[in-house]
């Protein structure tokens, strides 16, 4: 008898509870399945491997983050951009330990990635569709540049990600942050345009 289509939502939740509180390394296929009270065989079913499945898990977890620093914004629609990428990372950062499984999850599919073509294609797929979500987020536009300009806060947010999985204590926390996006403004062109081609 095939595994019921209902076992791959309960085998996202589960992993996502199992890399909320166990290491990379801890968390097997064997581990997955009773946690989500799946039969261990769904996961090839469903996902084609262990690892694929951690990959859509922690996808599916940090766009649950997203929507929590979305929610965090709620209230301050009128403000500008800059206000909202501010507040933005305020609300990373007050999250951030309670997703440091998550993030460890992440890295590892990352590096996984290079190797496993069926990875790395969810996770180019979870990068096309967070870029839109957060250009919305923070105001950026709906454009070509706006989607390039979340590509850059993405940019930003997962090499801080790596950095304070390294070592806590480069975390970028305010107000020092501030001080930070103000000096990495003095970099860009004063008009904002694009520098002709060479």
């Amino acid at each position: 008898m095939s595994p019921q289509r209902s076992n791959r939502a309960e085998l996202i939740n589960g992993t996502l509870r199992c890399l909320e509180r166990l290491p990379p390394e801890r968390i097997t296929a064997r581990v997955i399945a009773e946690e989500s009270g799946a039969n261990i065989a769904s996961i090839t079913y469903h996902f084609g491997s262990k690892d694929a499945l951690v990959t859509e898990a922690a996808i599916a977890g940090l766009d649950r983050w997203l929507t929590e620093v979305a929610a965090a914004l709620a209230g301050v629609d009128a403000r500008s951009p800059a206000d909202r990428f501010r507040l933005a990372g305020q609300a990373v950062e007050a999250t951030r330990l309670r997703h440091a499984g998550l993030a460890r999850s992440y890295l590892a599919a990352l590096a996984r990635g290079r190797h496993d073509e069926r990875i790395r294609a969810t996770l180019a797929e979870g990068f096309r569709r967070a870029r839109p979500e957060v250009a919305g987020l923070l105001g950026l536009g709906a454009d070509r540049t706006g989607n390039d300009a979340a590509g850059l806060v993405l940019a930003l947010f997962h090499g801080l990600m790596i950095q304070v999985l390294l070592a806590p204590d480069l975390a970028v926390d305010e107000p020092y942050a501030s001080a930070a996006y103000a000096r990495l403004r003095t970099l860009l062109p004063e008009d904002g345009k694009p520098e002709p081609a060479q």
